[in-house]
């Protein structure tokens, strides 16, 4: 995730890795992939997320598109997984979003 997110900025990368304790846990098997966002103002948007390598590092990511970062304030944000053997969600994380100048 860069280091300060702006709104209207697009072609930001979410990454989230999916852990079990401190291993991270392989997903490469996933059939669906999504991150979840919540937005200050409670409007929640699922974005189809893809595997940063191969899945087996645990790591989704999402990289934002124009319109996505609408709104100032704190987001949320979480990964949902299902896989053959396992249907399940990240830990949750957090980001602000800041205004810009102009």
């Amino acid at each position: 995730m860069a280091a300060e997110v702006h709104q209207n900025d697009f072609g930001t990368v979410f990454r989230i890795t999916i852990s079990d304790g401190d291993d991270s846990v392989d997903i490469s098997s996933a059939t669906t992939k999504q991150i979840t966002f919540r937005k200050p103002d409670g409007t929640v948007v699922t974005q189809t997320a893809a595997f940063y390598t191969d899945g087996t590092d645990g790591i989704l990511q999402y990289t934002t598109v124009e319109d996505d970062l609408d709104t100032v304030g704190l987001w949320k944000l979480q990964a949902r997984i299902i896989m053959p053997t396992w249907n399940g969600r990240s830990a949750k994380g957090s980001f602000y979003c800041h205004p810009i100048l102009v």
